[in-house]
């Protein structure tokens, strides 16, 4: 009897596994702009003492379309700090019908590079899954065990753009004297967000949660969604215990265990590098020449073998061997600029062209890149090591507008790195054309590009003639039948100012039809493009970076030829910016046409997105105005 029941019962049992995530039991609601829905991620992290954590994942994703596979996220890095104990995966059909086991040896066993490292013991385990149909789900599952407590996970429970989530749920079970700490950022009650403390044990639960649609403009995601940061007052890395309940504490323990002993140098190297600075006094002069010395002689590579991820390679072996990451790098420089008696701070941020600042009140390992910072009386200098070409004391926008941890012999401070102002970022254009009596275009003008626009632009007077030919090709898109007669540039790195000096011609510029000449008067710098219109905008929106363009252009029409119609001067002056045009009349064959644009930075919202894109549709439309001539009796 007990076999007979076995016989009937365990095909249910088993029935009603394989139906637990059958598509059509997702809500309507979760489907909504989804490429894929978060089933289920539960994420527990045991927390055991200061040299050990564990954590396990059981994750099930519903890939709705080809654009959600990259939700799957089956993976897990391990080396020799971070054992892999369990990782296993199972697809399952839309009706929930399992259709293939994912077991260990079928993940592909990769080393973690990127493309520059020469060193690196991370590898990683991923599953590389290519689908017969849509949707499917894929459950995956892993378990793994590390020494290093220095970095937890932090908890986004929406996880990014046409993404929805039905439950995620994050468990920390810490031992009290480690100092388990959090910060809840993005919460509102617009989600579905519960926490649960009991004892040493946490939780965060996110349910129902729609995919959120992308937005132009959008901020950074985890800059407007709910996220969760967690960390340890006492932690350990690579072999080293750490202490940080303030950022002092924290640039204490960095410069003290993890930059001690990196920094000595060959005694022939400080001789060099003293010879070469001389008699100098200034300290930024003095800078200036020990970043040109490393820019000579260094070139940029990755390096992330064991500590390698946080120490840096001894300053005596880059001299010795001519290369380093950014820690080495920057470790290196500082080491010269001591020798020649100029202070500078070892200094750790998040480097990427998205603002992303660390978080002040919350002291944890929030970095991924180092640059070198060298005080004076009035400002400081920003040098980014990494670069064989950037001017110095030259931010762009991997490093720019944010908070940073700098290493005093003090401790750890926070403050903000270099902030360009829209004034900052600023391009001048002087320039010249004729128009001849069959529309043809002639002529030339000055770019002057400072800021963030210089770091757009400095590169390109290494590129070959064919890529050049390409750039402004692309760049006068609006100019049909363009040639390139002279291109000449001029890079100014003390003035951090790049000039371009272009002459061109284009035939048929101007429609030539029943005695008239038509054309579009802003010739070399129209903006064009107008932000996508929404019906209904969900998200802020926002403008990062501000920038100032000036337009200074002379026009000749031909001798033949008289103004029948000509734009009007506008001038637009809003929250977001300021814009104007004026047209003078010089004589009656040349016409003076001036124009500025000043956007400025800023966080808006999402109920003022109609009045910017008003705004730039105004400009859009006068920028395209067009003049018309009519040939003389």
């Amino acid at each position: 009897m007990k076999t007979l029941l076995f016989c009937i019962i365990f095909p249910f049992l088993l029935f009603a596994q394989e139906i637990e995530y059958p598509a059509l039991n997702i809500p309507a609601n979760l489907k909504e702009n989804a490429n894929a829905v978060i089933r289920f991620n539960q994420i527990d992290i045991s927390i055991i003492s200061q040299r050990r954590m564990n954590i396990k994942q059981k994750r099930v994703v519903t890939v709705l379309n080809e654009y959600g596979l990259s939700s799957i996220d089956a993976l897990e890095y391990f080396d020799k700090n971070r054992r892999i104990i369990k990782i296993q995966a199972t697809v399952f059909d839309s009706f929930g019908k399992e259709i293939k086991s994912i077991k260990r040896k079928d993940f592909k066993d990769i080393s973690v590079g990127d493309g520059f490292s020469v060193f690196t013991d991370n590898r990683m385990l991923y599953l590389d899954y290519t689908p017969i149909n849509y949707p499917f789900t894929m459950v995956f599952e892993s378990e793994i065990e590390t020494s290093n407590t220095a970095f937890l996970p932090t908890w986004a429970p929406i996880e990014g753009y046409s993404v929805s989530t039905e439950k995620s749920i994050i468990t920390v079970t810490s031992q009290p004297e480690l100092g388990f700490k959090y910060k809840e950022l993005n919460f509102s009650s617009n989600y579905d967000l519960t926490k649960e403390q009991d004892g040493n044990k946490i939780s965060f639960i996110g349910s129902n949660l729609k995919a959120p649609k992308y937005e132009e403009l959008s901020p950074s995601f985890l800059k407007i969604y709910p996220n969760v940061m967690m960390g340890l007052n006492l932690f350990h890395l690579e072999g080293i215990d750490g202490t940080a309940k303030d950022w002092k504490e924290m640039g204490l323990w960095f410069s003290n265990t993890i930059l001690a002993g990196t920094s000595e140098l060959p005694e022939n190297t400080i001789l060099n590098i003293r010879a070469l600075v001389g008699e100098e006094k200034d300290p930024i002069k003095k800078a200036k020449i020990v970043y040109d010395f490393v820019q000579q002689k260094t070139r940029y590579v990755s390096i992330q073998e064991g500590i390698g991820g946080w120490r840096p390679m001894l300053a005596k072996d880059v001299d010795r061997l001519g290369y380093g990451d950014c820690k080495a790098l920057s470790n290196y420089t500082k080491s010269l600029l001591d020798a020649v008696g100029v202070p500078s701070y070892y200094t750790r941020l998040y480097g990427d062209s998205s603002i992303k600042s660390v978080i002040p009140d919350f002291v944890s390992m929030q970095s991924n890149h180092v640059i070198l910072a060298v005080p004076t009386p009035t400002k400081m200098y920003w040098l980014e090591c990494t670069s064989q070409t950037n001017p110095f004391g030259f931010q762009g926008t991997f490093t720019d507008h944010r908070n940073v941890l700098i290493l005093k012999p003090t401790g750890g401070e926070i403050i903000e790195t270099q902030h360009y102002l829209p004034e900052d970022n600023s391009q001048k254009t002087v320039a010249k054309y004729t128009i001849d009596d069959t529309g043809k275009l002639k002529g030339f003008f000055t770019m002057d590009s400072k800021g963030i626009k210089y770091e757009k632009k400095y590169h390109n007077k290494d590129r070959s003639p064919s890529e050049i030919d390409a750039i402004y090709k692309e760049y006068f898109g609006h100019i049909n039948n363009l040639k390139l007669k002279k291109v000449d540039f001029t890079d100014n790195k003390d003035a951090v100012k790049f000039s371009e000096y272009i002459e061109i011609e284009a035939e048929k510029y101007a429609d030539a039809t029943n005695n008239k000449l038509m054309f579009v008067i802003n010739a070399f710098n129209p903006s064009s493009r107008t932000p996508k219109r929404y019906r209904s905008r969900e998200n802020p929106f926002e403008i990062s970076r501000g920038y100032y363009d000036q337009d200074e252009v002379e026009i000749t029409i031909p001798d033949n030829y008289t103004i029948e119609a000509m734009p009007n001067n506008v001038e637009l002056n809003t929250k977001f910016g300021v814009y104007q045009i004026e047209f003078t009349t010089k004589n009656e064959n040349t016409i003076l046409y001036k124009r500025s644009l000043l956007i400025k930075e800023g966080f808006y919202e999402s109920n003022e997105y109609d009045v910017y894109r008003f705004f730039r549709e105004q400009i859009a439309k006068s920028d395209n105005s067009k003049i018309i001539l009519t040939k003389k009796p």
